[in-house]
């Protein structure tokens, strides 16, 4: 124990370049080894299944986003608690927040499982699904629930794993995981003959495979973090305390499968289901890239948590800009495939020329701006470490609420289905300009509350 204990120490003592980027690599790692399930899916299923079920998976994404919000929900402020109290040498509170996590993810997997279960159908059509792509959405989904639990306790564990000083163990379950799937979908799909539902299949097992690694860390008693007896009766502070950090980016999914399921209604009135395959294709490509930031800010968050909780500013705010230099670069490198060879991407996923065109079309218009989104990650996540969850979750919605559903509406109906490509790069700026004016602000704030 008193090894973990040094390890965490480093995070005040050590350089802020060094933590980060010891931090932030694995995570970047893991993250893009995370996003692999989903592109491994859609690029098997894409060249095995046909454009219609690239379709049907995207009809798939609002929902498999609400399972991932409420995940996120109380991982990620678990695991943002987990920082903080360890910075305050709260270690009884960080196992009392190690045990609440498991059962609340528990009963929330319990209840969220049944009601897709049982209102499947009306879910999928109440996000776009058409007649084609309906049977390939409900195939994939109906064999997809059964690992939505398995999913949120990998993702949610695997954050604690980071934020508890153990980064390299937490990239390494995620690359178990990540290749299992790579072995499997193509049997599944191809040699098993399932197609769309052998993918399901396939990403379930490979998840209990990760799943097994990742829990098996907090049984060992050479982990900073264990579970042991006391720690699974639910606290109301404790509850509140990871739901008030993690509604953050529990709220960013919830209005992003709100969002997904207006943009795929509009792109099906004015494209049909070539559009929103196109759109599959999309997310599928900048969700990459932005898993990659978030795996800069998962490296960020626990160096920014733990030297909040020690009162050091001058650490807070270097790993802050560094963060967003590295994420900015990111989304500039992804901006210039995007803008100037999309054709590229959408070969990745298909052969089809209409979709391949469709695809390019959007590419080139809805990332116009996309070189900015990095530093709206790293700033949502700055307020989510340092536990200020009312104004996390405000700039979580500015873009995804407030700029993009009006511009979704408006668009369109002066310029058809580029105008509903176009509302993205319009609400990327707009929302740049809210984040930069509330980091400035609430660093001057820290400032000046940590020289009294």
């Amino acid at each position: 124990m008193n090894k973990a204990k040094d390890k965490l120490n480093e995070l005040e003592t050590r350089s802020v370049g060094r933590l980060l980027w010891e931090y932030s690599s694995p995570a970047v790692v893991a993250m893009v080894v995370m996003s692999l399930y989903n592109v491994i899916d859609r690029i098997f299923i894409g060249r095995g299944v046909g454009a219609d079920a690239i379709a049907g998976l995207a009809i798939t994404f609002p929902v498999m986003n609400l399972s991932a919000a409420i995940g996120m929900l109380i991982g990620a402020g678990a695991s943002a608690r987990v920082s903080i109290m360890l910075g305050a040498r709260d270690y009884r509170g960080a196992e009392l927040v190690l045990g609440n996590t498991l059962v609340m993810l528990l009963i929330n997997a319990t209840v969220y499982i049944s009601l897709f279960g049982i209102f499947m159908d009306e879910i999928l059509l109440s996000f776009g699904a058409s007649e084609t792509s309906l049977p390939y959405a409900r195939d994939f989904m109906l064999y997809i629930l059964p690992g939505m639990l398995v999913m949120n306790l990998t993702f949610s564990f695997n954050s604690i794993m980071r934020s508890s000083g153990y980064p390299i163990k937490a990239m390494v379950s995620m690359f178990i995981g990540a290749g299992a799937n790579l072995l499997l979908a193509p049997l599944f799909i191809f040699v098993f003959d399932m197609g769309i539902k052998g993918a399901a299949i396939a990403t379930d097992i490979a998840m209990v495979i990760s799943m097994v690694f990742v829990m098996a860390h907090f049984f060992s008693k050479k982990s900073t973090l264990r579970f042991v007896k006391g720690i699974y009766r639910l606290r109301w502070k404790i509850i509140g305390g990871i739901i008030a950090i993690g509604a953050a980016p529990c709220f960013v999914n919830i209005a992003g499968s709100a969002i997904n399921g207006i943009i795929n209604t509009a792109l099906y009135k004015y494209g049909g289901d070539v559009s929103v395959a196109a759109v599959g294709i999309f997310i599928t490509y900048t969700s990459l890239l932005s898993t990659i930031v978030v795996g800069i800010c998962q490296g960020m968050q626990p160096i920014v948590g733990y030297n909040y909780g020690a009162k050091r500013l001058d650490r807070l705010s270097k790993a802050f800009w560094l963060s967003v230099v590295a994420g900015s670069v990111v989304t500039a490198i992804g901006w210039v495939i995007g803008q100037f060879f999309p054709e590229y991407i959408a070969k990745m996923f298909t052969d089809d020329i209409e979709l391949i065109n469709a695809t390019s079309n959007g590419l080139s218009i809805s990332m116009t701006m996309f070189w900015v989104v990095g530093f709206q990650i790293v700033a949502t996540t700055l307020f989510q470490s340092i536990g200020m969850a009312g104004k996390s979750i405000f700039l979580s919605l500015v873009r995804q609420v407030i700029f993009l559903i009006p511009f979704l509406f408006i668009f369109p109906c002066f310029y058809g289905l580029n105008g509903v490509w176009a509302s993205f790069p319009v609400s990327d700026v707009c929302a740049t300009v809210v984040a930069g004016l509330m980091v400035l602000w609430q660093l001057r704030k820290i400032k000046k509350r940590m020289v009294l």
